[in-house]
C-alpha cells in the first residue's frame, strides 16, 4: 500500500524478535550501528531505548502530529520532554470484563468503585463458594503497572540528570494494600493468567471476572471457548469501566500497547518519520492496523470501520467500542524509566510468592523498589527516592 503511492521512499519489512528480546536486539544492533531505520517498541521499553541512544528525536519532522492521538498515549512517546521518540500505535486502555450470564444468576450488580468490586468479591463467595469474581496474577507485570498508573503512581521521573524512583509510593501502596487485603482474606483467587487452570476457571464460570484491557475479547475468544468441555461463552460476557477510587470519576490505566520509533542509525530520517505518521494516522494504515486485530492509538480510528461492530466474543455488546473511545479519553500518563525490564523481574518473583502464599504484599513491593533502585545505581545512574 505504502510502496505503491510512495515510489521513491519503498519501506522492507522484517520479522524481528518480540518484547524485551527486540530491544536487547537492537540496542546490540546500534552498538555496532547497524540498527534498522525503524522498529516497534511496547511503551515501558522507550527510556531504555534512549538512554542507549538508540531512537532519534523526530520531533523537527512531525509538528502537529500529537493531536492525533490522546494525551496518555502521546506523554510517553515524548517521555515528557519537547522531543519525539516514537509514534503511539496502539493502545491497551485497562476495563472490566465478565461474565453477564452469570452476574445475572447470582444476583451481582457490576462494581463502579474499587470499594463495591471488593464487596461483590465477598457476595460472589458467600453464594457460590466454588466461584470467585477474579484473581490476582502475579505473572505480568504490566497489568500491576497499569492498576498503579490508574492510581496515580509515577514510578520513575527524571530530574535534571537524577532520576527519582518511587515505585513503592503511596499510589502504588494503596494498589497493593487493596489486592493484598482481597487475596490474604481468601475472598479473591491468586492463580497466575495465562496458564490451563485460569484458561479452565474462566471457561467454566469458576472465576468470572477478570480486569484486562480492550485486547481482552481476543484472549478470551481462545482461553474460555469450551476448551474445558463446557459450552461456549461467546455472547455471554461484557465489558464496562474500570471500578474507580472515587465514584463518579472516569479514570482508567493502560496495559499494553506498542510504538513505532527511528533509530539513530536510520540514514533517511525525515523519510522514515514520515512512513512512521502515516503508518499510524493515515485512515488506509489505520484500517489495515485494526483488521489485525489490535487498538489503534489514534483516535480518529476507534470507531466506524471494523470498530462498527463489537468483536465476536462480546456480539451482545453492540456499543463496545463506544464505551472504549470513552474509557480512552480517561487513560493516566506513566512514567517509565530506563530499567523497566529490572522492576518487572522483581515483581514476578516477589509478588509470585506472596500471592501464592497469601502474604505480605507491602514487603514484596518494597523489593520491587530495592531491586529497581540498586539496579539503576549499579548502571551508573544518580538516583534519589
Amino acid at each position: 500500500m505504502w510502496n505503491e503511492s510512495h515510489p521513491d521512499i519503498q519501506v522492507t519489512v522484517k520479522e524481528p524478535a518480540s518484547g524485551d528480546d527486540v530491544v536487547t536486539r537492537t540496542i546490540n544492533a546500534a552498538q555496532g550501528a547497524e540498527a534498522p531505520d525503524l522498529m516497534q517498541a511496547e511503551y515501558q521499553a522507550l527510556p531504555t531505548l534512549v538512554s542507549n541512544d538508540v531512537l532519534a528525536d523526530i520531533s523537527e519532522y512531525v509538528s502537529g502530529v500529537g493531536g492525533e492521538f490522546n494525551s496518555g498515549a502521546w506523554q510517553q512517546v515524548t517521555l515528557g520532554t519537547d522531543g519525539v521518540y516514537a509514534m503511539p500505535q496502539d493502545s491497551g486502555p485497562m476495563m472490566l470484563l465478565y461474565r453477564e450470564d452469570l452476574f445475572d444468576d447470582l444476583g451481582l450488580t457490576v462494581p463502579t468503585t474499587w470499594e463495591q468490586l471488593a464487596d461483590t468479591a465477598r457476595e460472589v463467595r458467600d453464594v457460590a463458594a466454588d466461584t470467585y469474581l477474579t484473581t490476582f496474577s502475579a505473572n505480568d507485570a504490566g497489568l500491576f503497572a497499569g492498576l498503579a498508573q490508574r492510581a496515580g503512581a509515577q514510578w520513575w521521573t527524571a530530574e535534571g540528570e537524577m532520576w527519582r524512583v518511587a515505585v513503592d509510593d503511596e499510589a502504588t501502596r494503596r494498589v497493593v494494600d487493596f489486592w493484598g487485603g482481597l487475596v490474604a482474606e481468601g475472598v479473591i483467587d491468586n492463580k497466575p493468567m495465562y496458564t490451563p487452570a485460569w484458561n479452565r476457571a474462566l471457561d467454566t464460570g469458576e472465576q468470572i471476572a477478570w480486569v484486562s484491557a480492550v485486547w481482552a475479547p481476543n484472549v478470551l475468544a481462545s482461553s474460555a471457548a469450551g476448551t474445558a468441555g463446557t459450552a461456549d461463552t461467546a455472547g455471554k460476557r461484557a465489558a464496562a469501566p474500570l471500578p474507580q477510587w472515587e465514584w463518579g470519576t472516569n479514570v482508567t490505566g493502560s496495559w499494553g500497547g506498542s510504538t513505532t520509533a527511528v533509530t539513530n542509525d536510520s540514514e533517511h530520517p525525515e523519510e522514515a518519520a514520515e512512513f512512521d505518521t502515516w503508518l499510524n494516522t493515515a485512515p488506509e494504515a489505520l484500517e489495515v492496523l485494526a483488521e489485525s486485530g489490535i487498538h489503534p492509538a489514534a483516535t480518529a480510528a476507534r470507531t466506524g470501520g471494523v470498530f462498527a461492530e463489537p468483536p465476536a466474543f462480546l456480539s451482545n455488546q453492540p456499543d463496545f467500542y463506544e464505551q472504549v473511545t470513552t474509557v480512552a479519553e480517561g487513560m493516566q500518563t506513566a512514567a517509565w524509566g530506563p530499567n523497566v525490564n529490572v522492576a518487572y523481574s522483581a515483581f514476578n518473583d516477589a509478588f509470585s510468592q506472596a500471592a501464592r502464599e497469601r502474604s505480605d504484599f507491602g514487603a514484596a513491593l518494597s523489593e520491587m523498589q530495592r531491586a529497581a533502585v540498586d539496579d539503576m545505581r549499579d548502571h551508573g545512574f544518580q538516583v534519589v527516592e
